[in-house]
């Protein structure tokens, strides 16, 4: 059995998952919901195989690098750190209705990756020939996992004051479905915390590629679409933290820019590599 059947078993993983928390929603019924996280689960494990293995084939070829390296590669690491976070929140929080939330993204990003993109291992061009490579994707994906959690848990947000209005005193009935939705200041609460997680991995992963950039262009910033438009999700992130910490922005304006924040973190992933040109222009198969 080799990586790529390895990942098509984890992208019917991600989607048997995000059914059964669909049905879960429908049902709310906890046994059903644990039944989720569990598949989540078998699907992450069967992942990071897949990984691992996917590694040892490029050595086995005689290319030899991490699997990270081209966007196919990258988008199947992004699902994998989206359903990591997604299992730290569940495992410590036990609000497993999230997953019927953020599950979606990874088995998106699976099921592009999987249909429509060459799968092939290639060789590195020469600017991705250095450890840079690692300690960048790592940090930088980790941190766009991180916002992927926040956005779905502000999507849950929106929907419950949309249900419910901001006033806990009209929660719903028990037998409702935002029953099962955590309370608003908890999702409030789990989405500034996703974005304390991902901000300063983000941050790691721009001082991480201007240190790659120097390696391999010989200079740290040259205002390139994608270095762009990391700085501008950069500051999307920077002013939510500050207006919460300094304007005590809660709520509905913090859920809507959480959103905002990552469909910027997504055009600055995939937008700036499919449709503009740059240092990064080979971004279109490679990172």
């Amino acid at each position: 059995m080799n990586s790529s059947m390895l990942f098509n078993i984890t992208t019917f993983a991600y989607l048997i998952s995000m059914i059964v928390f669909f049905a879960f929603l429908a049902s709310k019924n906890k046994s059903i919901g644990l039944a989720g996280s569990f598949i989540a689960y078998a699907g992450l494990i069967v992942q990071t195989v897949a990984i691992a293995l996917r590694w040892k084939e490029s050595y086995d070829m005689g290319v030899g690098h991490a699997p990270m390296s081209n966007l196919y590669e990258s988008i199947v690491f992004f699902s994998w750190t989206i359903i990591l976070l997604f299992a730290y929140i569940d495992i410590r929080y036990k609000y497993r209705i999230v997953g019927a939330f953020v599950v979606p993204f990874a088995l998106l990003g699976m099921s592009w990756a999987q249909l429509g993109m060459n799968t092939g291992i290639e060789p590195l061009v020469p600017a991705l020939q250095s450890n840079w490579l690692l300690y960048h994707v790592i940090t930088c994906f980790l941190g766009y996992a991180a916002f992927a959690v926040a956005c779905g848990i502000s999507i849950m947000y929106l929907i419950k004051t949309a249900v419910e209005g901001t006033n806990s005193s009209t929660t719903a009935s028990a037998g409702g479905l935002m029953s099962l939705f955590p309370p608003l200041k908890v999702l409030d609460d789990l989405n500034y915390r996703s974005i304390m997680i991902g901000f300063p991995l983000l941050t790691l992963g721009i001082i991480t590629g201007a240190a790659w950039a120097n390696y391999a262009w010989g200079t740290y910033w040259s205002w390139d679409p994608k270095e762009t438009w990391s700085l501008i999700v950069w500051f999307v992130y920077a002013a939510f933290l500050h207006a919460r910490i300094t304007k005590g922005w809660v709520g509905k304006r913090a859920a809507w820019l959480s959103v905002i924040g990552f469909a910027a973190t997504i055009f600055c992933y995939l937008g700036v590599n499919l449709f503009l040109s740059g240092l990064h222009s080979y971004g279109g198969s490679k990172m």
